[in-house]
């Protein structure tokens, strides 16, 4: 089967890192799955670049463009929405042409537009849609926060500067309902909680809505002797660590104002037997604001880091907005346990009090609480052990690349 799959990126952000993931899945399994991206950042054959450097450098700034004029010229939600008002075109390439299934990912900032979503549906192909966040089943945001208008027709969107009944978010509602209207799509959510979601809103009515997760390759993140990877990393063998990792870890989003919080609840008798690693673009700023001794290790490269969540007690994610996060699975799969809010995809993920803690979401002091259960109440050989079992029966990759073979064949 030709699957030709459509993302922004290859191995830029964690929605492109779970499509390709799950393209060399179906390739491990006698697929012929291709990847068409404007940003592409890998080596490998099976990705195919589309368009020009310039060419995609200006559809991303001709739509940022127009929301920075419509929110009149303020850049504060410049990136929560997305209006996909350009992008590449895509239905006249080879690639497509031979494609006996069109699987969609996360294409905006210039990838797809929506008048281009309408010339794939019209083709009459197969199409899949994963979604990694909430944009296909809202009107322009990638996550609604406690906004519910989605569920109706969207309008008066609080991303908006002067929202209206008819405002941008409305607008884009309703195109994007009459070209869905053009063909059938299914929609896979990577979470029950984004599934459930999505079957409320409008946007979804007469199209296939399910569930399935990203898949993780297990053979490379995998346990390892926790001691000699310490020694190898040059980190320290007698404390225990504690890890957070984000690709730009001063992402407000992501939580670390509860974390450093957080360190501070930790009581005072343990915080000379903690030391947190901080993975991740501008992480100092963290990591000196930590209340224990913290090391910034900076930017890690994706094949560095199996060696990292196994150097680590448990894994933290204190992330604010969360569908299905890779790091929960890539330390999961690592054997370490994890510690996050409830919030999103999480507790999907973090079995509570067996594959680690899940915590009150926004609570530092649940937090706190979390962090010293999972490293010095509970039993760590069986938190281990049941967080890759847990991974291994989920999202191993070929019990995902099965799921999705059955999807496009049916």
């Amino acid at each position: 089967m030709n699957i030709l799959m459509i993302s922004k990126s290859d191995v830029h952000g964690g929605a492109a890192i779970a499509a390709y993931r799950l393209m060399y899945a179906l390739n491990s399994e006698g697929e012929n799955a291709k990847m068409l991206v404007c940003d592409k950042r890998s080596d490998n054959l099976k990705v195919i670049q589309g368009g020009s450097k310039l060419n995609n450098r200006w559809n991303f700034y001709r739509e940022r463009g127009e929301i920075f004029l419509y929110n009149h010229l303020s850049r504060k939600f410049l990136f929560d929405i997305s209006i996909a008002n350009t992008g590449l075109s895509i239905t006249e390439l080879d690639e497509f042409k031979n494609a006996d299934v069109i699987h969609l990912h996360w294409i905006n900032q210039g990838m797809l537009s929506i008048k281009e979503i309408e010339k794939i549906l019209l083709s009459g192909k197969k199409v899949v849609w994963t979604m990694h966040d909430m944009w296909p089943f809202t009107g322009i945001c990638h996550h609604s926060g406690d906004c519910n208008k989605y569920e109706n027709s969207c309008g008066r969107c609080p991303y908006i500067a002067n929202p209206s009944d008819k405002d941008l978010s409305n607008l884009i509602f309703n195109k994007k309902k009459d070209i869905y209207s053009k063909g059938n799509i299914t929609f896979v959510a990577c979470s029950d909680w984004l599934k459930k979601l999505a079957e409320k809103s409008p946007l979804t009515n007469g199209h296939k809505i399910v569930s399935v997760p990203n898949p993780i390759d297990t053979d490379l993140y995998k346990p390892k002797d926790k001691l000699l990877i310490r020694e190898k990393l040059n980190l320290p063998t007698d404390k225990k660590l504690i890890l957070f990792a984000a690709a730009k870890a001063s992402d407000k989003r992501k939580g670390t104002d509860y974390l450093i919080k957080a360190s501070r609840l930790i009581a005072s008798e343990i915080k000379d037997k903690i030391v947190f690693l901080i993975a991740g673009n501008e992480g100092a700023e963290i990591a000196d604001s930590l209340s224990s001794l913290s090391i910034c290790m900076g930017y890690i490269d994706s094949d560095k880091m199996p060696d990292i969540y196994n150097a680590a007690d448990v894994y933290i994610t204190p992330s604010l907005q969360e569908n299905l996060p890779n790091t929960i699975m890539e330390a999961m799969s690592s054997g370490t346990p994890c510690v996050g809010f409830n919030i999103g995809g999480i507790p999907e993920m973090i079995d509570h009090k067996l594959t680690g803690y899940v915590a009150e979401y926004k609570s530092s002091e649940d937090l706190a609480k979390g962090i010293n259960w999972t490293l010095f109440e509970a039993d760590a050989e069986t938190l281990s052990y049941n967080s890759r079992e847990k991974v291994m029966s989920i999202y191993e990759q070929k019990k995902v690349a099965a799921l999705y073979k059955t999807l496009y064949e049916g």
